[in-house]
């Protein structure tokens, strides 16, 4: 096995309530099979540790030091299984364990002719619609921003990261882009929990009022989140709440959101995404698929998940490789007509570009074992 650290700029500060991101660090994760089939993955945060307690670093330490060891030997044809035995030796580590299993169903698919959403159970759907962020903090640059998607034929579908500011001013700036895209796009917000229950209140009321169709994760609680559903003409959506099935179903339990977003990543994985893709639609509770700001290896991996959903009312926002402005796939992935396209090639149906990959990583330090087909 194989992790690097791959350090990439973005096309512009990306404001979220808790941290503002200029760039963005990818951990990527080779697993090396006896037949010489190589599998990749990757694992990435928003803002470093800002946003969880796991970090692109601390995922290559963890790989190195606690996964290499429980995969040496292995068989890699049975993917659930080696992911059950991590799953009992290394607690949490959530993030980590999604980039080795994305390596080994990529490693599976080339080995068996087949793309990984077949693998997981067969796609229901080739093409995703993918939503947009606008995070600059600048209403007029948000809203030029937006402009350029829509006549690009890029997205039709924006979220607006708000929380940093009072929550007055937050509305203003969800209201004044609402107005000037009008019915051309829908606009949804997410606050990344930064709401007080009294703030999201008032918070909510006026983003009724401002046309905005969904909330996510207005607030840190699940509790008060649970509260909030249901009190105003807004979906409320889930997002950090969601660390996997169990706490799908506890949220399900209470009918504590309208929609999940569901991350990989943040579910453990993309069997673990799937899980709480089956919670949600035993609920009644409708489905998006998330993002962590994922590069191109993390995207698409996302992209044969969220393909499996029996259902995907919200549509996705796979749009983090298009904030970085160096691309490390050999070919970048296909975003046309407000959609992002789900390879048909083995595996994962990418490739990287290697001469990009080695001229971003920060180090060249690596561990090298080999894993059994």
């Amino acid at each position: 096995m194989e992790t690097l650290l791959v350090d990439l700029p973005t096309i512009r500060p990306h404001k979220l309530s808790m941290a503002t991101m200029n760039g963005q660090t990818l951990m990527l994760v080779r697993v090396r099979c006896s037949d010489g089939t190589v599998g990749i993955g990757e694992g990435t945060t928003i803002g470093g540790l800002a946003y969880g307690a796991e970090s692109p670093e601390g995922m290559k330490l963890a790989i190195d030091t606690y996964f290499v060891p429980q995969m040496l030997g292995a068989n890699a044809n049975r993917v659930p299984a080696l992911m059950a035995r991590l799953s009992q030796a290394i607690r949490d580590n959530r993030f980590a364990k999604c980039a080795v299993e994305t390596a080994l169903f990529d490693a599976l698919g080339q080995r068996t002719g087949l793309p990984v959403s077949e693998l997981l159970g067969g796609r229901l759907r080739d093409r995703l619609p993918v939503a947009w962020t606008l995070a600059s903090g600048d209403t007029g640059r948000d809203i030029e921003e937006a402009q350029r998607m829509l006549e690009m034929r890029r997205h039709q579908i924006f979220k607006l990261k708000i929380g940093r500011k009072a929550v007055r001013d937050d509305v203003a700036h969800v209201a004044a882009i609402k107005k000037a895209l009008g019915d051309l796009a829908s606009v949804r917000v997410d606050v990344n929990m930064a709401w007080s229950e009294l703030e999201a209140h008032h918070g909510l009321a006026g983003l009724v009022d401002a046309g905005c169709e969904l909330a996510e994760q207005p607030v840190a609680s699940a509790d008060v989140l649970a509260r909030l559903k249901g009190r105003y003409a807004i979906a409320i959506m889930a997002d950090e709440s969601l660390t996997g099935p169990a706490s799908a179903l506890a949220l399900a339990r209470v009918a504590g959101a309208d929609v999940f977003a569901i991350k990989t990543e943040q579910s453990g994985g993309l069997q673990a995404a799937q899980q709480v893709a089956a919670i949600a639609d035993a609920a009644g509770i409708e489905l998006y698929g998330g993002t962590m700001l994922e590069g191109g290896v993390g995207t698409i991996a996302s992209a044969h998940a969220f393909s499996t959903f029996r259902e995907l009312q919200w549509g996705t926002e796979l749009f983090g490789s298009l904030l970085l402005t160096e691309e490390i796939l050999a070919t970048p992935l296909e975003y046309k007509d407000f959609h992002l396209t789900v390879p048909t090639a083995p595996g994962l149906g990418i490739t990287l570009d290697e001469d990009r990959v080695r001229h971003f990583r920060r180090d060249r330090s690596c561990v090298s074992v080999p894993v059994a087909a």
